[in-house]
C-alpha cells in the first residue's frame, strides 16, 4: 500500500504484514508469526482471519494490494495448483507482491521438499528485496520475525527521514513575540557558516556508527545482553572474546536495540587509538559532546551532564587501557543512573561487572550436505551473505553446500575470518578455497602455538588473505597500520613518496577494499578509509618485523605536523570553519602523531604541534588531552629546549588558570611571557599577556591596573601581527575587568571594539564571544532592542559551529529579554532549554557572570504553574528545536539543520 509523505493514518491503519504459507502444514508457525507481529502493534494480514465471500485469488490479491510487508513461510509442500492455473496459490502470492515491497522469507529445515517449492526458493534467493533465514521451530521463527520487523521499521524510518528531511516534526512555537532581528553587518559573516555542511557538530553527541551489513546469527546474544542491561543489577556488562569474534558489531546492535530502555541516549566510544589510561575520561566526554576547556574539572562536567540520566555508554576495545578500570568504577559511582557496555579481550575485574563471553558463530554438523542443513548454521549464513555481496553469481546449492559448511567449520565460525574468506569468492570456487585452507591454514595456525586456538585461526586467515595479495599491495597494507581509525587519500599519498607502492595508491587501496582488509567511507563528500582493529594489529606486527615501523611512524608524524602548521593560521578568521572540519576528521591521527612524537622524545616537534593548534584545542574542548602530553614531557627528565619547556608549561598553567586561579599561576604565566619575549616570539608573548591578565581578573582584590596594562600590550602585539582572533578576545577580557569595576561605559566600548575586529576578520568563534558580552551589558543597561539581535547572533553563529556552550549563552540572553518584557511563556521555555543545553555540554558560567535568573525570579513568583510548565517544555526540546523556537524562521532552520547533522 503506497502512503504519501504527507499522509496521516488513522489509529486503525497500522502497518500491515501479509503472511504467505501453506495453511495446515505450517499452522503452529502461522500462529507464532501472528503473535510476533501483534507484539509490535502491527496488523497481521492472514487468509484465515476474516470473512471471505470472495474467490481465494481475488482475496489474497486484495490483501496484498493493501499490505506493506510480505512475510513468506516455507517448509516442504508447494501447495495445490488449481485447475487452469500454472502455479500454486503459494507461488502466486509471491508473484503478485509488489516487487518493491520488502520481503522477509523464513525457510524451515527439511530433507523432503517438493521440487517446485525448491525452485521457488531458489528464485526468491535472487530477489534483491527479499531477506531469507532458516529456522527449526515456531519459537525460533517468532523471535526472528519480531527482531527482523523491528529492524526493518527502523531502517525504513531512517531512509524516510533522509529522503524527506522537511517532514521532521519541529517543536511548535506558541504565539509569542517575533524572533529577534539580525544585527547590521553580521549577515555576510554568518551566512557562509550556516551554509556549510561539514564538519559534524564538535560538541553535539555523536550518532551511533553505521554498520556495514546486517548482523547475522546473534539474536540470542543480543537479547541476553539487552536483558542484562535492562535488569540493571550490574553496572558494567563486559563482552569478552578474541579479536574478530564480533564484539564491536554486537555492541552496536545492543545499543540500537536498547534505545527504548535508555531514554537519555546510547553512545558508542571507540578506544582503538587511546593508549593512555588518563585519556579515558576525555574520550568519553568527547563522545557525549562535553567540552574540556579547563574552567571546571572534566570529572565535574561529566557528573553534571550524566546526573539523573538514563544513559548507556559502550566502551569498545577496553583491553588497551585496562589500567583505567578504576577510573570507570569512579565514573559510575558519580553517575549512578548510567550503565556501561564494555568490549574487551580481557576481564576488567572490577566491582559490579558481569562478564558475557562471546564465541564464534554456530557451524554446521559434520554430515551437513544439503542447502537446508548448511543454512541452519549461522556461520554459513554469514559466509553466503558476504560471498554473494562480492560475487553476485555465487549461490549456495547442493553442489557446494557441504564444502561451504566445511570452510566455516575450518574457520571456527569467527565472523572476521569468514568475511575475509568470503571476499575471495570473486576469484576462487568454494572447493578451491577449501583446498587452499586445508593446505595452508594448519601450517599457519601451528606457527603461533602461544596464542589461543581461535585467535590463531583468525590470525592465520588474515595471513592467508594477505598472502594472496601482490607484493606492493601487501606492503601498502602493512604501511597503513600506522594510521588511527580513518585516514585520507592525501595522507596515504604523502606517506608513499619513498615506498614501493608510491604512485599506485588508488589501485592498491582498491585491491585491499576488494579483499575486505580495508574499508571505504564517505562523509559530506570527503572519502576516507579504515582498517578493522584485528587487521591493523596484524599489519603493524608485520611492519615491525620488516624493520620499517619507525620509518613509517616518523613519516606519519611529519605529515600531521605539517598539516598542523598549515591549518593553524586558518583557525583564526574566515577559514575557521573549514579548518575545524578538516582537523575534526583527522583528530584520531592528530592524537596518534603527537603521541608518537612524545614517545620518541621529539619534544620540540610535539610542543610545536600542540602550539599550532591552540585554537582547535580550545574550540574543540580537548585541553585535557593536551595537558596529559605536556605533563608527560615536563616529567620526562629529559633536557628540553627552552621553547618546548615554555609551551608545555603554558598548557599546564592554562588549566590551572580556569580551575584554580592563584597568584602562583600569575607568577608562572609571567615567567612564560618573559621566556616567549626573550625568544622573540611575539605571538606567544601576546597570548601569555592575555592569559596573565585573565588570571589576575579572577583573583579577588587583585591588581587590575596591571591586568589592564598587560592587555594593552597584548592588543598592540595582536594588531601588529594582524591576529584579529587574539585581539577580539583581549578586548573582551578588558571589558570583563571593566564590568568588575562597574565601569559599564568603558566595558561597552571595549566589547564593541572586539565585535568590530571579529566582524572585520570574519572569525565565527570570536563573533560569538564578542556579541554575547556586548549583548549582556546592553541588557543590564535596559537597552533590550539593541541587546536582542546581538544575543540572537551569538546563539546562531554558535549553533552553526556546533558550539553548544555559546548557543546556551545566547539562549539565556534571549530568555532574560523575554522575562524583562513580561513574556512568561517564552522566557520559561528558553530558560528550560538553556538549562538542558548547559547540562548536555557540562558548561556552566562562573557565578559572577550568571545573570538571567534574576530576570526570571519575578515571573516565577507571579506565575509559578505557567513558568514550571514552560520550563519543562523547554527542557524536552532538542538543541535543533530550541534554535527553531528562539530565532527567526530562516536562521532557526539553518541552525537546526546544522545541529541535526550526523
Amino acid at each position: 500500500m503506497a502512503t504519501g509523505v504527507g499522509a496521516i493514518r488513522t489509529p486503525d491503519q497500522r502497518l500491515r504484514v501479509f503472511v504467505s504459507s501453506t495453511l495446515r502444514e505450517l499452522e503452529p508457525e502461522r500462529k507464532a508469526a501472528r503473535a510476533a507481529i501483534e507484539r509490535l502493534r502491527l496488523a497481521p494480514v492472514m487468509f484465515e482471519l476474516g470473512a471471505r465471500p470472495h474467490p481465494p485469488r481475488s482475496l489474497y490479491r486484495a490483501y496484498l494490494d493493501q499490505s506493506d510487508v510480505f512475510v513468506g513461510l516455507y517448509w516442504e509442500r508447494y501447495g495445490w495448483v488449481a485447475p487452469g492455473e500454472e502455479v500454486s496459490g503459494l507461488e502466486d502470492e509471491y508473484n503478485l507482491a509488489d516487487p518493491a515491497m520488502p520481503k522477509l522469507i523464513y525457510i524451515k529445515a527439511s530433507e523432503q521438499r517438493d521440487e517446485r517449492l525448491g525452485r521457488l526458493i531458489d528464485r526468491i534467493r535472487l530477489d534483491d528485496n527479499a531477506s531469507y533465514m532458516a529456522f527449526d521451530s515456531d519459537e525460533q521463527l517468532a523471535e526472528l520475525l519480531e527482531s527482523d520487523l523491528a529492524t526493518l521499521l527502523a531502517e525504513r524510518f531512517d531512509d524516510s527521514r533522509l529522503a524527506h528531511p522537511d517532514t521532521r516534526t519541529a517543536f511548535p512555537a506558541p504565539p509569542v513575540e517575533p524572533a529577534p532581528p539580525v544585527s547590521p553587518g553580521l549577515t555576510d559573516v554568518a551566512a557562509p557558516v550556516a551554509a556549510a555542511q561539514e564538519p559534524a557538530p564538535l560538541h553535539a553527541a555523536r550518532p551511533l556508527p553505521q554498520s556495514f551489513a546486517p548482523l547475522v546469527g546473534r539474536a540470542r546474544e543480543v537479547a541476553d545482553v539487552v536483558e542484562l542491561l535492562r535488569d540493571g543489577s550490574d553496572r558494567v556488562i563486559t563482552l569478552v572474546g578474541p579479536g574478530g569474534v564480533g564484539k564491536s558489531r554486537l555492541a552496536l546492535e545492543v545499543l540500537d536495540r536498547a534505545q527504548r530502555d535508555f531514554v537519555d541516549g546510547t553512545y558508542f566510544v571507540p578506544l582503538e587509538n587511546v593508549l593512555e589510561p588518563d585519556l579515558l575520561l576525555p574520550t568519553i566526554a568527547y563522545a557525549l559532546g562535553v567540552r574540556d576547556t579547563g574552567e571546571v574539572s572534566l570529572e565535574e562536567r561529566l557528573a553534571i551532564v550524566l546526573s539523573g540520566k538514563r544513559v548507556l555508554i559502550a566502551l569498545d576495545n577496553f583491553e588497551q587501557i585496562i589500567d583505567a578500570a578504576p577510573t570507570l568504577v569512579h565514573l559510575y559511582s558519580i553517575a549512578p543512573s548510567v550503565s556501561f557496555l564494555v568490549t574487551s579481550r580481557t576481564v576488567l575485574r572490577v566491582r559490579s561487572e558481569r562478564v558475557y563471553e562471546l564465541d564464534g558463530l554456530g557451524v554446521a554438523d559434520d554430515d551437513a550436505s544439503s542447502v537446508d542443513s548448511a543454512l541452519r548454521s549461522d556461520a554459513v549464513q554469514l559466509f553466503v551473505a558476504r560471498a554473494s555481496a562480492v560475487s553476485p553469481e555465487f549461490r549456495l546449492d547442493h553442489s557446494n553446500a557441504a564444502t561451504v559448511a566445511r570452510i566455516c567449520t575450518t574457520l571456527q565460525g569467527l565472523p572476521l575470518a569468514l568475511e575475509l574468506a568470503a571476499a575471495r569468492m570473486r576469484v576462487l570456487t568454494p572447493q578451491g578455497m577449501l583446498e587452499r585452507l586445508d593446505k595452508q591454514l594448519p601450517l599457519l595456525v601451528g606457527s603461533a602455538r602461544d596464542m589461543p586456538e581461535r585467535q590463531r585461526t583468525l590470525r592465520s586467515t588474515i595471513e592467508w588473505s594477505t598472502n594472496l595479495l601482490g607484493g606492493a599491495e601487501r606492503a601498502l597494507l602493512f604501511d597503513l597500520s600506522v594510521f588511527s581509525l580513518q585516514f585520507t587519500l592525501e595522507a596515504v599519498e604523502a606517506l608513499g613518496e619513498q615506498r614501493s607502492w608510491g604512485g599506485a595508491e588508488l589501485e592498491g587501496l582498491d585491491a585491499l577494499i576488494d579483499s575486505s582488509l580495508v574499508r571505504q567511507h564517505e562523509s559530506g563528500g570527503h572519502p576516507s578509509y579504515s582498517m578493522l582493529v584485528t587487521v591493523r594489529e596484524y599489519a603493524l606486527e608485520k611492519l615491525r618485523e620488516s624493520g620499517d615501523e619507525t620509518t613509517m611512524r616518523a613519516a606519519h608524524a611529519r605529515y600531521y605536523l605539517a598539516l598542523a602548521r598549515r591549518l593553524g593560521p586558518e583557525l583564526k578568521g574566515a577559514g575557521q570553519e573549514d579548518a575545524l572540519a578538516r582537523l575534526e576528521r583527522e583528530r584520531a591521527n592528530l592524537r596518534a602523531a603527537v603521541r608518537d612524537l612524545v614517545y620518541t622524545a621529539q619534544y620540540d616537534d610535539a610542543t610545536e604541534f600542540a602550539w599550532n593548534l591552540l585554537v582547535f584545542w580550545w574550540i574543540g574542548g580537548f585541553f585535557g588531552e593536551v595537558r596529559v602530553w605536556m605533563e608527560e614531557i615536563l616529567d620526562s627528565g629529559a633536557e628540553l629546549s627552552e621553547r618546548a619547556t615554555n609551551i608545555a608549561r603554558f598548557y599546564v598553567l592554562w588549566m590551572r588558570m580556569w580551575q584554580a586561579p592563584t597568584s602562583d599561576v600569575v607568577d608562572g604565566l609571567e615567567e612564560v611571557r618573559e621566556t616567549f619575549e626573550r625568544l622573540g616570539d611575539e605571538a606567544g608573548t601576546a597570548v601569555a599577556l592575555g592569559c596573565t591578565a585573565m588570571t589576575r581578573a579572577q583573583i579577588q582584590d587583585s591588581d587590575r591596573a596591571t591586568a589592564k596594562a598587560d592587555l594593552e600590550r597584548a592588543i598592540a602585539l595582536f594588531q601588529k601581527l594582524g591576529d584579529g582572533w587574539g585581539e577580539s578576545v583581549a578586548w573582551v577580557t578588558f571589558g570583563r575587568i571593566d564590568m568588575l569595576e562597574e565601569d559599564d561605559a568603558a566595558a561597552l566600548e571595549h566589547y564593541q571594539r572586539g565585535a568590530e575586529v571579529s566582524r572585520r576578520t570574519h572569525d565565527p568563534f570570536a563573533i560569538t564571544i564578542t556579541e554575547h558580552h556586548m549583548a549582556r551589558l546592553l541588557l543590564f543597561q535596559g537597552r533590550l532592542d539593541e541587546a536582542e539581535p546581538a544575543f540572537a547572533d551569538a546563539a546562531y553563529v554558535s549553533a552553526t559551529l556546533g558550539h553548544l556552550e555559546g548557543a546556551a549563552y545566547g539562549i539565556e540572553g534571549l530568555c532574560a529579554i523575554a522575562a524583562a518584557r513580561g513574556n512568561a511563556e517564552r522566557a520559561g521555555i528558553l530558560a528550560g532549554a538553556a538549562q538542558e543545553l548547559r547540562q548536555k555540554s557540562g558548561m556552566y558560567d562562573a557565578p559572577m557572570f550568571v545573570y538571567h535568573p534574576r530576570y526570571l525570579a519575578p515571573l516565577r513568583e507571579a506565575f509559578p504553574d505557567l513558568m514550571h510548565d514552560a520550563e519543562e517544555r523547554g527542557r524536552r526540546m532538542s538543541a535543533a528545536e530550541v534554535m527553531q523556537f528562539a530565532l527567526d524562521a530562516e536562521r532557526g532552520a539553518a541552525a537546526a539543520a546544522r545541529l541535526s547533522a550526523p
